[in-house]
């Protein structure tokens, strides 16, 4: 698809906080690549200064004539990033500077545009989210507080992803609606249109030996992921259904501590439950298309990509109903009550028995992926620094 670049009077230098940039900064670091890549398809009147570490310097390559890399080498949530971060964006003459994410120096005074995904941490003030002692925690907590008020005080605009998430800062922060503007991410892509040769290799090495259940993320306390066991136990030991329960993700302090959980309550359930730890984008994907259905149990989301993922492999969904989830999700999904693991249990039941609403489910996911476009988003993105620069 061509896109044509846009064009405008105004001539800034923009600077992006990169540092999240590529697969290491997870969420962020994909909303991070996805806006700049979009970007340099169709600006190229202002010039750009992109941030990085040293870690993911060589990651990123310009593809536009007006972006340049500048080396911030400042760990994220560091106090070298409070410091120095706004040295070396004032030395670069930064006329407008966007933060993908909350962690604003405090210090910094120039005008910038910060993006607030969610507001997670305000919402589950639980060490169980941390591994830090109680002293640290409170410490750590206090200077998010201090960081996420300042940076939304101060921004010239305030970019989130839902409306749900609008609503959550305007509540908790009282700040004019006006100032907030509402941009969905993109829809995630598929890297191949073909299955592997031979995906039941995959499965094999990986143990999944039939039908099973999908999840694919983090295992963060809001995530609720001990609920979802409780639903598979009942799935499995009430409702006889022959499946397991595949978790796909990296083998952190979290997904440790959700194994635990697992040998001491369901032992007899380990054969069942499949922990992968991390897998490779090609063999991610079979194994979203051999899932009979994605479970996202979430208890918070900002926007929610994952479900959004599966839907692009036609693997129905069935979902929590909190915060962002039915705005983001739409039609495309059967909703559960998060807490409830009985009711997570017969919402799962009923698409698992029921081959019609599998296939309505497929159908309105491909149509619902349609709506979020990461092209949008960076020109809606672009439009907002142009707003700002001409005042």
């Amino acid at each position: 698809m061509t896109v044509i670049r846009e064009e405008s009077s105004v001539s800034m230098v923009i600077g992006i906080d990169a540092r999240f940039f590529g697969p290491k900064g997870k969420g962020l670091g994909r909303y991070t690549q996805k806006l700049i890549e979009t970007l340099e398809k169709i600006d190229s009147q202002n010039q750009y200064a992109v941030f990085l570490r040293r870690e993911n310097f060589d990651d990123y390559q310009p593809a536009a004539k007006n972006f340049r890399k500048v080396l911030a080498d400042y760990r994220w949530y560091s106090l070298k990033e409070q410091i120095f971060m706004p040295f070396l964006i004032r030395r670069t003459k930064v006329d407008l500077m966007h933060f993908p994410h909350f962690n604003v120096p405090v210090f910094y005074f120039g005008k910038f545009v910060v993006t607030i995904h969610d507001l997670i941490l305000r919402r589950f003030l639980t060490r169980r989210a941390s591994t830090l002692g109680p002293i640290l925690w409170g410490l750590k907590n206090l200077a998010y507080r201090l960081v996420i008020w300042t940076a939304i005080k101060k921004a010239a605009k305030v970019i989130t992803v839902s409306n749900y998430v609008k609503k959550e800062i305007v509540y908790f922060f009282k700040i004019r609606p006006e100032k907030i503007a509402v941009i969905y991410e993109g829809r995630p892509t598929k890297n191949s249109e073909q299955k592997t040769q031979n995906p039941k290799s995959n499965f094999k090495r990986r143990d999944i030996t039939g039908h099973y259940l999908l999840y694919v993320g983090s295992a963060y306390p809001h995530k609720n992921l001990n609920n979802l066991i409780d639903a598979f136990n009942i799935l499995v030991s009430r409702d006889k259904f022959s499946l397991q329960l595949v978790f796909v993700g990296e083998q952190d302090y979290f997904y440790r501590q959700l194994g635990n959980y697992l040998a001491e309550y369901f032992i007899y359930l380990e054969n069942r439950i499949i922990f992968t730890d991390f897998v490779s984008d090609s063999e991610l994907e079979d194994i979203y298309r051999g899932a009979l259905v994605y479970v996202f149990p979430s208890l918070c989301e900002g926007f929610g990509l994952p479900p959004l993922e599966a839907m692009t492999y036609g693997v129905p969904v069935v979902s929590s109903n909190a915060t962002c989830l039915p705005e983001i999700l739409g039609q495309a999904a059967i909703y559960f009550e998060p807490k409830d693991p009985q009711d997570m249990a017969e919402k799962i039941k009923r698409v698992i028995k029921n081959k019609k609403i599998r296939q309505e489910l497929v159908a309105n996911g491909f149509k619902q992926i349609k709506k979020y476009s990461w092209d949008k988003m960076g020109k809606a993105t672009l439009k907002i620094y142009k707003e700002i620069g001409q005042k």
